[in-house]
This record gives structure tokens, sequence and C-alpha cells, in this order.
């Protein structure tokens, strides 16, 4: 059906729902390399006035938990709210989707904080996330085109290659919540996104991608984590993953909180606080301004960044500490004259204090890359690809480039776009990607005959007339094994109840004994209901994997009647 829907739809278009920031991006299916941005999420207001390609992943609620607005538009409404003190009631929720990374106890009740620090059930906010994003692209759609019609677009939605399964289908589910039709909607990884879309640059990042049999690493370095593939182009064009992704919570947000950090100690929390509760503007200026500077920092270019302190901000350190500014820089765990005043309203920092800044996750993102670089199966992967908001750093490519010795870094044109772009290239010719490398190794709990010689002699049960092991682990498909996009395994069994239950495990052992062994989890159950006219012997009941995709699924079918049964998650039940 899948491959159906899109080989009909006439528009693809992508959603990328990032940690900091968001967007989307289309193309026509008679035009497909024409991928348009909307170029048009403004923030703040008069001569700051910010136009950026992506909005900050920010939702603001009315007083009755209704959604209000999206983007810079629900921080400035916010803010201003707040200036009047009318904000009361409203609730304004920001970087909310590190929510689904590592999360093992994932359900639909998981919460996130507000700006304020009170509690709410994030599923509606990814929900409203998506409706709205997908409003917004309609309605650019139909300026454009008449006669374009919903049912005519192929969704996709990029996720992190390094999410599991529960993180994935929470992310379908919300979309589907929104209104997308599940036959129109496509998870797509982000590193393997950002691969594609390399194939369709200049020579410089082409001639490094696109030749057969060249393989190399995609580092997608967002705002909360970096999400780490590597590729080999097979002759015919397609992709190949020849390692399982792996990446960490490395992103940009890291950075951001270490500033936030320094503002703290220097002007003092409750000054900082206040300046959160009473003068949002001022706030959200502070972390915009820095997130420019993030991005922008460069230390063969750069000797210090000066950044401006609001007067408000200043008034509250005033108002909570009896010293002068520079004698709170004075008291700073850092070296003489490396924070400095320039003026009356800014600070001048120096490189030394702002690499801290950035020290941890860059350390941990490196240190990753070279045990990736050293493991057996990819040491002839020279050529590094990094793309994501936080990848469009100067510092942090001039660290890997120093710290990778013997390795071609390639930071395409509008790095931070790569991911959506090449989402919607996906979405035209989904099957570029030939084959991947699973993340876990995956099956069944089942009985299998009791063998003395290796079973002990306490777990075996008396069932049907014979002594049989029970919770043993029937695998399906091994971790770190390669498997085609179209890969199914099909085993099968014969009912012996009214309801055949199919319990489907998960985990990163390559050889499990048995579903209870350390590091099993239960993923999910598939329920189906066996005839009773026909004898259980008479009837045969076949259990599906089918891996390869972005998704896994399960689904049991009994052979004699043609009922068929899909896996539920064990923790959406």
């Amino acid at each position: 059906m899948a491959s159906y829907v899109q080989s009909k739809a006439l528009l693809v278009a992508a959603f990328d729902f990032g940690t900091t920031y968001s967007g989307y991006a289309f193309s026509f299916r008679d035009d497909p390399n024409k991928i348009q941005t909307n170029q048009n999420w403004y923030a703040g207001g008069g001569a700051s006035r910010l136009v950026s390609l992506k909005t900050p992943t920010s939702v603001l609620l009315n007083p009755e938990g209704e959604f209000d607005k999206f983007g810079f538009e629900a921080e400035d409404t916010y803010a201003t709210l707040a200036e009047d003190d009318e904000h009361h009631g409203w609730r304004l929720f920001r970087r909310f989707k590190m929510v689904l990374h590592s999360n093992k106890h994932l359900t639909k009740d998981v919460t996130v904080e507000d700006f304020s620090g009170k509690q709410m059930t994030a599923f509606p906010l990814f929900v409203m996330s998506i409706k709205y994003l997908r409003e917004h692209l309609l309605k650019a759609v139909t300026m454009q085109k008449i006669g374009i019609e919903e049912i005519d677009i192929l969704y996709v939605l990029t996720v992190p290659a390094i999410w599991d399964d529960n993180a994935k289908r929470f992310m379908r589910d919300a979309a589907i919540e929104a209104g997308v039709d599940p036959k129109r909607l496509k998870l797509a990884l982000e590193p393997e996104c950002a691969s594609v879309w390399c194939e369709t640059l200049g020579m410089d990042v082409k001639g490094a991608v696109a030749f057969q049999g060249s393989q190399y690493m995609v580092v997608d370095l967002g705002g909360g984590t970096a999400d780490i593939s590597v590729h080999e182009r097979k002759p015919a064009g397609t992709l190949k993953e020849i390692h399982k992704a792996s990446g960490g919570p490395w992103g940009g947000i890291y950075v951001d909180e270490n500033y936030m950090k320094m503002l703290n100690e220097l002007f003092g929390e409750n000054a900082l606080t206040e300046l959160r509760k009473t003068e949002m503007n001022d706030y959200f200026d502070v972390t915009r301004e820095f997130e420019h500077k993030k991005r922008s920092f460069d230390t063969d270019k750069t000797k210090q960044i000066i950044v401006r302190i609001s007067a408000s901000l200043k008034d509250f350190a005033e108002k909570y500490s009896s010293k002068s500014l520079e004698e709170l820089i004075a008291s700073l765990k850092v070296r003489e004259n490396a924070i400095t005043t320039r003026g009356n309203d800014k600070l001048k920092i120096d490189v030394t204090v702002v690499q801290t800044w950035f020290k941890r996750p860059i350390d941990l993102l490196i240190q990753h890359l070279k045990s990736l670089l050293a493991e057996p199966k990819i040491k002839s992967v020279r050529t590094v690809i990094l793309v994501g908001g936080f990848g469009e750093s100067a510092y942090v490519q001039e660290r890997i480039r120093n710290e990778l010795a013997g390795i071609r870094l390639i930071v395409p044109p509008d790095a931070g776009l790569a991911v959506l772009k090449g989402a919607v290239r996906f979405g035209h010719i989904p099957a570029i990607v030939s084959s991947r490398v699973m993340n876990y190794t995956y099956g069944t709990s089942v009985y299998a005959p009791f063998d003395k010689k290796k079973h002990p002699e306490e777990k075996k049960v008396w069932k049907n007339g014979e002594w049989l092991i029970e919770k043993c682990f029937d695998v399906y498909v091994r971790v770190n094994e390669e498997v085609r996009v179209d890969k199914q395994v099909t085993m099968t069994n014969i009912p012996n109840n009214k309801i055949s239950l199919t319990r489907v495990y998960r985990t990163t052992h390559e050889n499990p004994e048995f579903t209870t062994d350390p590091g099993c989890n239960l993923l999910g159950i598939v329920k189906l209901k066996i005839s009773t006219d026909i004898p259980f012997q008479q009837q045969i009941i076949e259990t599906t994997f089918m891996f390869g995709d972005t998704e896994l699924l399960v689904k049991t079918k009994n052979t004699i009647t043609g009922k068929e049964a899909y896996m539920t998650f064990e923790c959406f039940k």
C-alpha cells in the first residue's frame, strides 16, 4: 500500500520536528529536486526582527488548555502577555522532544514541564505541533498550485536513527492523531535523509558520497542529540547501512545550558528567575542572541564574543546583590580579565571561557567518533559528513577536523536543512535505501523441548504430554545483522487456545536464550482470535516480522481463516 500511495503522490512534504527548531519542506512530483522551504518564520519586531528557515519547537496553550500559537509566535506572545501581567493560566512549552530520547519507560502518559515548571502530558503537545506544521504547509502549497488536494500529499516525518521502536511509534501515533492519513505517512531516519540529500550537491560533496563503493559516516548534530549512521553506495545507486545507528545526547542545548549557568552564577539565581518570569522578551532575546553567537563562534577568527546584557537583568542583579557588576565578575571562577564589561550593556567573554561551554558535549562526541572509526568493519571510512543546526558551528567543525586524524570532514551548504531536504527526496524515492543494520535482536517467547544437557532441571514444565522449557527466546533477527528493506521472517505454530498471544521481545545481546535474561524487554503483544469451529490442531498461525524499514512491523495470520492481527506496543496499551 505504501509504495502504491507513494507512486500516486503529487507532492512530498517533510516535517523536521527538532529539539530546538522545527520546519517543513516540500516538492512536487513533476520537479522533485526543486525543494521549497518556508522562508517566513519571524521573531521579534522592529529593527531586531529575525528571519529564520526554521522556527522554535515551542507551543503556547491558552488558559483553557487549548492550542494557541507555535514557534517564534508562541514565545513572543507569551512574553508580551507577561509584560502586561496577563500570562497567568497561559502555558509555554519548549524543547520537549528530548523526553523521547533514551526513555526506557516511555508511555503516552510521559510528562514534560512548561516554562514555569508545571507538568503536562507530552503527547498532546506533539500532536498540536505536527497539526500546526501540517496546516501551515497546506496553506503554502494551495497558494502555489491550484487543484492540489490533501489526499495528493505523501508526508515524511523525520526521526533520529538512534531512537528505539517505542519513540518512533510515539511520533507516528502523534502524526496520525494530528490528522495525517497513516497510509500516506512515512517515517525517515535523519542521517539517512542527510545522506540522500548530499548526493544532489556540488562535486566537492557528491564526489565523496555518490560513487559506487564509497563509504562515509553521517553525523547529524542537532539541538538535542548526535545521530550517527555509516553508509555505503551500492552499484544501483542505493544506500546500504554498514553499521548500526549510534549517538547520544551531545547537542547544542548543552552549550546553551552552560552559558545560562554562567549567567546564573554572575547575576544570581533570583535575578535570572525574575527575568524569566517578568521580562520574557528580554529573556528570549538573550537565548536567541546566544544561539547566533554559538553557531558563528570560531577560535580562528574570534578572540572573544560580545553579548548584550538587558537593562532589566542588571536591575534585578542590583536588587538582590549590593555588589557592582565588576565585583560579580571577579567572584566567578575564571581567570582575570576573561570576562569584562564593555560599556554599560555588554559583556566581553574570552574565547577560553566559551570553549569550556562546548567542552563536554563535543568531547563525548569526538570520543564516540574515534571509537567508531577504530572498529574493523568501518576502518576504511575516511569521510565524515556533518549536518544539523549544531553542525553549522565553526568551532565544532574545527574540533572534529583537529582531533580526527586522516578524516575528511564535509559540511554541506545549509547543513541545518540537509535532513529536511533529504527527507523530501527520500519520500520521492524511498527505495534509495536498500538495507539497514539491526540495533536489536528480535524474537518471541516460545516453549522448547527440554534438553537435560543444556537446560536446568528446575526450568522444565510438563505440558501436552512432554517436558518443555518455557520463555525461550525464539530469534527472528540478530543485532548487527544486515537486513534488506523488504526482508520478512515468518515462523509457524499451532494454536492451543481461543486467543493466540504472541509476545515480542528485543535485546541488545546477540544470542539470548530466555526472554527473562537480563536486558530482554517485552516490546509488544499480538492478539489473534482463533476459530472455535475448526479443531486447533488443524489451524496454522504464521508470525511474520517485517524488518529493514524505518519501523518494525509484526503480524500474525491464521492461514486457515485468513484473519490477521498486528502488534500492539506494550508501553502504549
